[in-house]
């Protein structure tokens, strides 16, 4: 890749971005993958893969290299970091290493060219159904996708055991070599003021932290929902901070639901996003969605209740600066119809007079493309965005790139059961125009919607990688697809299918998300790492 090309991406992704080219040694210029959606505007694209093209993953030559046996389900997106210097366990000496956390407690680092074990610590006993909810796998242990930070070799990661005294979370900064504890775990606690004048504390046993973390302002961040939407008596939506290195608590956090009361005994407006994580536009605030409150449906007032909304606060946590809430809020609320069962995608810098954009869906099917800058606030009346488009039920996430043919943005929705992709014009306002679909992706009895990720060549050679859900109730395998969307045509049928894992707890989503990095693909799913590449020398 020219240093110009990737000059641009840098200057475009903003200072967010955790695509980190590692600085010496034998890995020198291959790519670190140290965040959910690869970068903290979670765009899910990868610009600097020189290896894999749609020519090679198209033929023979592309195929599954590695299995690597793990102890539990995997819920957390794989992390990819080359060049690291492992100082424990048995194969001390410098490798290319993905980390991959279990629901059984367990962080592995793997060398990703051997497939060999390095180091594979747990962090204690998970917790077995909580609240008896179903929808996740037999063990709740690590849940969402860690973070990296590279300026200090530390990989964050938020663990749920059995205390002392019940279920609890603990915050680690574990050493990349050693996957051991930098500084003592911090145990997750919180409290807030009811508009009632109530001190509410957080509740472990009732709050899920599904969100991949986020690494920005010098602090991480992680947001919690809750299991299965039980215990919406007590249960309420969190978004809480530690300072990077001490993970000394932040002073002020995010409760989303205030309410001293509420008509069904039901609070929630939970922050989970099916794994999403937050985003981070270029002043440091961040972007999230919440999903449903009370069933009665005449809760919403964007200040003691922030529910079915994108959301954006203050880097330290203490003001919710702007907000999106649609005009079917009540409706939203009273079917479970979350909007907050996707992510918010913030796009690079666009040119025109409306710069800095993101979008978001949710379960019923509606995209929303806002401005970034004044994301539309409420109306009961019409929802004040810049667009809103039909994309299928999404328990999703979107993606972006930059396409070749025109040098234009891309959005790539996954709702329903297709791949989506969509141009994004600037001028004279900005507007989304789809471009391309694919065939179906297989939903089998999950909820619909899937991830994807972007791999390309600066502008060139784009792939467009999926992972979808068990076809059936009798735990058939997920499937690895690939797509050219530059293969002419409306219509996108795969260059690559081949089964990628495994899921046999069709109860629970596999809302899995493909890495691409330096060649190489990984798929993390029930008990195993998958790892795809090229079966010939290149």
């Amino acid at each position: 890749m020219s240093g110009a090309v990737l000059r641009s991406f840098i200057r475009k992704a903003g200072p967010c971005v955790a695509l980190i080219l590692a600085a010496a040694g034998p890995s020198w210029g291959q790519l670190s993958i140290t965040t959910y959606h690869y970068d903290n505007y979670r765009t899910g694209w990868n610009s600097q893969e020189s290896v894999l093209t749609p020519a090679n993953v198209g033929s023979s030559s592309f195929g599954l290299l590695k299995t690597v046996p793990l102890d539990d389900q995997v819920d957390a997106q794989p992390l990819i970091v080359p060049n690291v210097t492992i100082t424990a366990g048995k194969y001390p000496g410098v490798h290319d290493v993905a980390y991959v956390a279990t629901e059984g407690n367990t962080v592995y680092a793997i060398d990703v060219h051997t497939g060999s074990v390095l180091l594979s610590p747990n962090f204690g006993t998970p917790i077995p159904y909580p609240l008896g909810c179903t929808n996740n796998g037999p063990n709740v242990g690590i849940n969402s996708t860690p973070v990296i930070d590279l300026t200090t070799n530390t990989l964050y990661v938020i663990v749920y055991s059995k205390g002392t005294s019940g279920p609890t979370y603990q915050i680690h900064a574990l050493a990349l070599g050693t996957l051991t504890d930098q500084v003592s775990p911090q145990t997750v606690t919180g409290s807030h003021t009811l508009a009632n004048g109530v001190t509410y504390t957080f509740k472990p046993h009732v709050q899920r932290q599904r969100p991949g973390l986020l690494l920005a302002n010098g602090n991480v961040y992680a947001g919690f929902g809750s299991f299965c939407d039980e215990d919406a008596n007590v249960s309420r939506g969190w978004l809480l901070g530690w300072q990077t290195g001490t993970l000394t608590p932040l002073a002020a956090n995010q409760l989303l639901d205030t309410r001293g009361g509420s008509p069904n005994n039901f609070f929630l407006s939970s922050i989970w996003m099916s794994g999403y994580g937050p985003a981070v536009d270029d002043s440091g605030n961040i972007l999230f969605v919440t999903g449903n409150s009370d069933p009665s449906g005449n809760t919403y007032n964007g200040v003691t209740n922030i529910q079915e909304s994108v959301v954006k606060v203050s880097s330290d946590l203490m003001t919710v600066l702007d907000l999106f809430t649609p005009d079917d809020v009540g409706t939203l609320d009273e079917y479970d119809t979350d909007f907050g069962s996707g992510g918010a995608l913030i796009l690079p810098d666009q040119p025109g007079a409306i710069p800095h954009l993101a979008v978001a869906a949710g379960k019923d099917a509606n995209m929303f493309l806002m401005n970034e800058d004044n994301l539309g606030g409420y109306s009961p009346n019409k929802n004040n965005v810049l667009g809103t488009y039909d994309i299928g039920g999404c328990w999703c996430g979107q993606s972006y790139y930059v396409d070749p043919s025109d040098a234009l943005a891309r959005v790539v929705s996954s709702g329903g059961g297709n791949v989506e992709v969509w141009k994004l014009e600037t001028s004279p306002a900005p507007s989304l125009t789809q471009v391309a679909t694919s065939t179906a992706i297989e939903l089998g009895a999950q909820n619909p919607g899937f991830f994807t990720s972007i791999s390309s060549n600066g502008e060139a050679n784009p792939i467009i990688w999926a992972l979808s859900h068990p076809a059936n109730v009798n735990a058939s395998p997920i499937l690895l697809y690939a797509f050219n969307p530059e293969q002419g045509g409306s219509t996108m049928k795969p260059i690559f299918q081949e089964i990628g894992g495994a899921w046999p707890n069709v109860g629970g989503n596999s809302n899995l998300v493909p890495v691409v990095a330096n060649g190489q693909v990984f798929v993390a799913s029930n008990k195993q790492l998958r790892i795809f590449g090229l079966t010939t020398k290149h």
